[in-house]
């Protein structure tokens, strides 16, 4: 029996449980079209909106899962300007953030279009625009290679003892094995692109193309495959976040299935559900940003200063911890005194609540009733 997946004699030759597959599509395409229907239900701003809060949790969940912390203000500003938004407030960005970026806008906008090895290696290099990875030098924009150790391992250390959780096929097979891989995501055929997109995501990470960065761009391949099945660019949903969510089970479904045979149904159901959640958990988003556009709506009539309007949004869209005069001077770089007439105005427009314990330690919260006066 094949150790790996890749070297079994029928690879790449996948089967499943069509009907346990295909009653889960089911479920999930239904959810899936719900949701897309409700979006063609709101205004061009609303999806904008809640376009941008999407790919900007993209791109900040594909590299948490790889253990990279990107500046989420810095992701958000990098996505404004090359969608030409009109939204205030950017900050510049780093290059590895514009990278992740670039690779993440050119799989989602431009979805329909042909993927080759030139444009995995433009992704590729966009990811490692200082072509250093930590203390080597990896092969960037170019298969891995034979210079470095081979075979590629995924390899982990537990108590003085290193497992190897996966080993990459050689790299003097990578050649034959992308074409494959590419002709078949290229090809036109009946499978259904929610499938077809669980499966590339599988066939690449096996393949592990690359020195660095091959989570990343599956999930890439993934979102691509995603926008097909919508027929959108408009993007409301984010596997990568729910990825992240389920880190932990996502590895572990990925080494279980690299270990097996050719059966995938297991990952497939696994890729549904995720799927599912992914949909289902941006009800939730939609939800607030709908609260949000309803709240300003409302509050237009009303004389705000900037200081207000900054505290507001940040209330709305997920104040971390609770809001006192302190944090409010420190955050608009205002003076206590301020801070309080500023708090007190909002209390007195029935915008903010004070909490019940008083005295020093008193906090305020958004009252939500505002929005139904």
């Amino acid at each position: 029996m094949s150790f790996y997946i890749y070297q079994n004699k029928q690879w790449p030759n996948f089967t499943w449980d069509s009907d346990s597959v295909n009653s889960r599509l089911v479920e999930v395409r239904h959810e899936q079209g719900r949701l897309l229907g409700r979006m063609e239900n709101l205004g061009f701003n609303l999806k904008e909106e809640a376009t941008l809060q999407t790919l900007t949790q993209d791109v900040v969940k594909t590299s948490e899962i790889e253990g990279e912390v990107l500046n989420e203000n810095q992701v958000r500003s990098s996505i404004v300007r090359r969608l030409d938004m009109n939204i205030a407030g950017l900050v510049p960005s780093d290059r590895n953030v514009d990278g992740v970026v670039k690779m993440t806008l050119d799989a989602t906008q431009n979805y329909s279009a042909e993927l080759n090895k030139a444009r995995l290696f433009d992704w590729h290099t966009a990811l490692f625009p200082n072509l250093n990875r930590g203390v080597y030098k990896i092969v960037v924009g170019d298969w891995r290679n034979n210079t470095k150790d081979d075979p590629m391992q995924v390899v982990s250390v537990s108590i003085g003892k290193e497992i190897i959780h996966f080993q990459a096929p050689d790299a003097k097979e990578l050649e034959t094995e992308m074409n494959a891989l590419l002709v078949w995501i290229n090809k036109e055929n009946r499978l259904d692109l929610v499938l077809k997109a669980g499966i590339a995501h599988l066939w690449f990470v096996t393949l592990h193309p690359f020195d660095d960065g091959n989570g990343r761009i599956a999930r890439a391949i993934t979102d691509m495959f995603l926008a097909r099945a919508d027929k959108n660019k408009n993007r409301f949903y984010s596997m990568s976040a729910q990825i992240r969510a389920e880190r932990n089970e996502y590895y572990t479904i990925l080494e279980k299935t690299q270990k097996g045979d050719l059966d995938i149904t297991e990952w497939l159901l696994w890729f549904l559900n995720c799927f599912q959640k992914a949909v289902l958990n941006t009800n939730q988003t939609l939800n607030k940003i709908i609260f949000k556009s309803k709240f300003w709506e409302k509050a237009s009539v009303l004389r705000l200063n900037e200081r207000q309007k900054l505290m507001i949004n940040k209330l709305l869209d997920g104040f971390d911890g609770k809001l006192n005069s302190s944090k409010w001077a420190k955050i608009t770089k205002c003076s206590q005194d301020t801070a309080i007439r500023d708090i007190q105005n909002l209390v007195d427009k029935q915008i903010l609540q004070k909490e019940a314990a008083g005295g020093r330690s008193t906090s305020y919260f958004l009252n939500e009733n505002f929005v139904n006066r």
